[in-house]
């Protein structure tokens, strides 16, 4: 071999890879490349015109949108032993109970509700050219009724006071109307709501792509559940009731000097029963045994129920009387909405989006967001428009339930009624409203405690709120479907939130010489001067009796009979601001 140098293959010394060679070969193989890129350019040209489609953009994969559910716990799990794993095995230790906390009556200040644990909000929104992002902007309290509860603002209510019993007052007792936390979807049709928009873009999957800021739903599938409590949901009514132990506890020292325990109420519906145990056991604790009573009403038709009167009002089944804040919402959306549409369609083909789809897309936020933690549709939309989402809520929930329906007075009379039975400790004579007679006993509705608890949905709450007669919420009259009006009175998100909390505050006060009664909701206590023999009081106090004496005109001014069962019809054009309908 001597000094014969090697020859690798690769080697740019090789003869085979003189400069000419190397020259021939390079355009040889430029131009196969481009032969062949040019064939690849015509077959994807001819295939992407055939579909109508961009040549670079991707089909949505036939599996979006198709429903995700997860089923747990397993209905037989191999390794499930109950016997080997006891709840409890004796052993305790030593314990001693401590002394009842009483916040609300002992503290200098009161602990608001303001942080929403466990949910992310979107890190931007869709540029609004015609408004500055707001510094106070909170997406959480933008979706009306399906906004989580949050401690309104003192004096938002018009009444300069917080819930801290006043410096010359203690607190007598509680009674609390709450609603269930937040909840999967439900009540929407098949084509309708999140799951309607799920199963359209799913059955266009095959000829639909999406890019920019949809691009998110080539891998998007609809996870949400109906109807039921989300994980985020039992956590609000858990500390629900932890805020409620923290702030009334002392309560408590009644039933024990009387050797009674409290009875609270819920339905049997799962979310509402599934609310009332989880705040029990944020209440109480664990376990539940002996600790308390929990009532289970039923809610189904043919069964009185205060917590769900809807269900014994047959004009509530009348779209006409019962409904009547649909049409006007859809007018509004379709206002609200009306830019947003070519906006989001730029960035879809394959079907075209209407403003049902786009509002189904700004709900499927808040609910994904409630069931999830986190959802991608909320960054899709402006703040302007977030605006425009909560108060399509408002217009529903006012024509609907509230001042603005002539059906809500008397959903709610019936637990006015029973308001007023706990508060002069007297039974109900005649149950011609909601109320049940059968439930109506010392054992299932016992009077003289110093507190009570009752679950219930928060279209009873505003019909409850309406039914009181409290105005002030009424103030700014007819809610338009063209624009948001600068004033606003009424707010389904401060008003109707999930875990919504309505407080009857009952005090004694050096000051007064009768006991007083105060309404808080979500801790913004409300003026009740409106109501006959109610003072304008600083703090929002009236007198029991005067208040009762308020209750009990409402109460026989309300013909629940003639609301709820006979065949009256709305002239065109009618309008009231009593929940009423003469």
């Amino acid at each position: 071999m001597g000094g014969q140098s090697r020859v690798y293959p690769g080697d740019s010394s090789s003869p085979l890879y003189s400069s000419s060679a190397r020259r021939s070969l390079f355009l040889r193989v430029g131009a196969a490349f481009f032969a062949g890129f040019v064939i690849c350019l015509a077959v994807v040209a001819r295939y992407a015109s055939s579909r109508s489609f961009s040549a670079f953009t991707a089909l949505l994969p036939t599996d979006v949108g198709t429903p995700e559910w997860h089923q747990y716990p397993p209905a037989e799990p191999t390794n499930g032993f109950p016997s080997v794993f006891p709840s409890n095995v004796g052993y305790p230790g030593r314990t001693q109970a401590g002394a009842e906390p009483g916040v609300a009556a002992t503290a200098p200040a009161y602990p608001l509700h303001s942080n929403v644990a466990h949910l992310v909000p979107p890190t931007r929104f869709s540029k609004d050219n015609t408004k500055v992002t707001t510094k106070d902007f909170n997406i959480f309290r933008s979706w009306g009724g399906l906004s989580p509860w949050y401690s309104i603002p003192r004096g938002k209510f018009g009444v300069d006071s917080s819930p801290e019993a006043p410096d010359t007052c203690n607190i007598t007792g509680v009674h609390l109307l709450h609603r269930h936390g937040a909840r999967y979807p439900g009540g929407y049709s098949s084509t309708s709501g999140p799951s309607g928009f799920a199963s359209k873009l799913n059955k266009n999957a095959e000829n639909v792509t999406v890019t920019g800021p949809l691009s998110f739903l080539n891998d998007w599938t609809y996870k949400l559940g109906s109807e039921g409590l989300t994980p985020f949901g039992r956590s609000q009514l858990f500390d629900l009731g932890v805020s409620m132990r923290m702030r009334y506890g002392f309560l408590l020292k009644n039933f024990s000097e009387t050797n009674t325990l409290p009875v609270f109420r819920t339905e049997s519906q799962a979310r509402m029963l599934d609310s009332a145990h989880n705040f029990a056991l944020g209440f109480f604790g664990y376990p539940l045994e002996g600790q308390y009573q929990q009532e289970i009403t039923i809610e189904a038709k043919g069964f009185n129920n205060t917590l769900a009167p809807f269900r014994s009002c047959a004009n509530s089944d009348n779209p006409n009387r019962a409904f009547r804040g649909v049409p006007r919402a859809n007018a509004w959306i379709e206002v609200y909405l009306r830019d947003t549409v070519p906006r989001l369609q730029q960035y879809l083909d394959g079907f075209d989006l209407d403003v049902q789809d786009i509002y189904a897309m700004q709900t499927l936020c808040a609910f994904e967001t409630v069931a999830l933690g986190y959802s991608k549709f909320c960054e899709l939309f402006t703040e302007k428009e977030w605006e425009g989402f909560d108060y399509s809520y408002d217009i529903n929930y006012w024509y609907n339930v509230a001042w603005g329906s002539p059906l809500g007075r008397a959903e709610g009379i019936g637990y006015v009624q029973e308001l007023v039975s706990r508060l002069t400790q007297t039974p109900i004579e005649t149950h011609n409203t909601s109320t049940n007679a059968t439930l109506h006993n010392a054992v299932t509705f016992p009077l003289g405690h110093s507190l009570y608890v009752d679950a219930t949905h928060e279209t009873v709450v505003l019909n409850v709120l309406t039914a009181l007669n409290l105005s002030s919420f009424a103030a700014m009259g007819q809610l338009p479907t063209d624009h948001i009006p600068k004033r606003r009175t009424f707010r389904s998100t401060e008003l109707a939130p999930f875990a919504t909390n309505v407080q009857f505050q009952l005090l004694s006060c050096s000051t007064e010489p009768d006991p007083q009664i105060r309404v808080i909701v979500n801790d913004g206590v409300v003026p009740l001067a409106n109501l006959n023999g109610c003072q304008d009081h600083p703090d929002g106090m009236c007198s029991i009796h005067a208040f009762v004496d308020a209750q009990k005109e409402n109460i026989r001014s309300t013909d629940w009979n003639f609301v709820c069962n006979a065949n009256w019809t709305i002239p065109d054009g009618w309008e009231t601001t009593t929940g009423y309908p003469v």
